[in-house]
């Protein structure tokens, strides 16, 4: 696959999402998360571009809890999958959805779907559930083939690949979480693809392959809560992942040291 089409040129169904002023001065979780001051500084909202936007931080800076809290307020089952699941296995989502205000576009997305890395065992389990029921036929959205009876990566490959298309709103947890190289490269393509077709993708990751996106925006969530856009060659996870690539003796030694 030519990886060609500007990740720019893809749909903007959200336009902006906001936290209202009024909703951070609570002092208990998740408002005391960076990214929670990060949009308080943004009154107006902080703005979605067309295409695919990714969020990067380092761990505890909110970026997944901001993605799962778009993903509530569009609508998504909290634990992942389409508008249509409606399971539960364990309320761990934070309130932040509640909170969150979207401004939508005029066009409406044809489809979603919300992948969080974490709970995609239950997502799976759901497929298999609604495959089961009368008239299901819910595997071959999914390549045919259970979830379950896949790898992690392989099952990934399999929904970014046959349940994702055109037109759609995708949002996206850690996706590399299951995927190597390889299969990084081959999300980054379909995603180039995709949003060449109108779909739009926010993305919490730490890969610096999918960053690598032509045409992408990228908000790095500082450890102050500062949100700003930045370019791929100063993302936090190219940068050090580059300079460790580049000196892992220095590095190790720093890391391993007794002293």
């Amino acid at each position: 696959m030519v990886v060609s089409a500007p990740a720019g040129e893809g749909g903007q169904f959200v336009r902006r999402v906001q936290l209202p002023l009024a909703e951070v001065a609570t002092g208990r979780y998740p408002f005391t998360l960076p990214v929670v001051a990060g949009l308080a500084a943004w009154p107006s909202g902080l703005p979605l571009p067309p295409g695919v936007t990714f969020l990067v931080g380092e761990n505890g800076s909110g970026k997944s809890t901001l993605v799962e809290a778009m993903a509530v307020a569009c609508g998504f089952n909290a634990e992942g999958g389409s508008q249509s699941f409606r399971f539960a296995t364990r309320a761990s989502e934070s309130s932040l959805g509640d909170h969150l205000r979207l401004t939508w576009g005029v066009r409406k997305p044809r489809g979603g779907f919300f992948l969080r890395a974490e709970s995609y065992y239950n997502v799976a389990t759901e497929i298999e559930r609604l495959d089961r029921e009368p008239g299901g036929s819910l595997l071959d959205a999914y390549g045919g083939i259970s979830p379950h009876e896949r790898s992690h990566g392989e099952s990934f490959l399999d929904l970014v690949t046959h349940r994702f298309r055109p037109g759609g709103l995708y949002l996206l947890d850690e996706p590399e979480a299951a995927l190597s190289v390889r299969g990084c490269l081959a999300v980054l393509a379909r995603m180039v693809e995709l949003a060449g077709g109108g779909s739009q993708f926010v993305v919490a990751t730490h890969s610096p392959v999918l960053l690598a996106l032509p045409g992408a925006t990228i908000y790095q969530i500082d450890e102050d809560g500062g949100i700003a856009a930045v370019d791929y060659d100063q993302a936090l996870p190219v940068r050090l992942t580059r300079e460790f690539l580049n000196a892992p003796d220095r590095y190790l030694r720093h890391l391993l040291s007794q002293d």
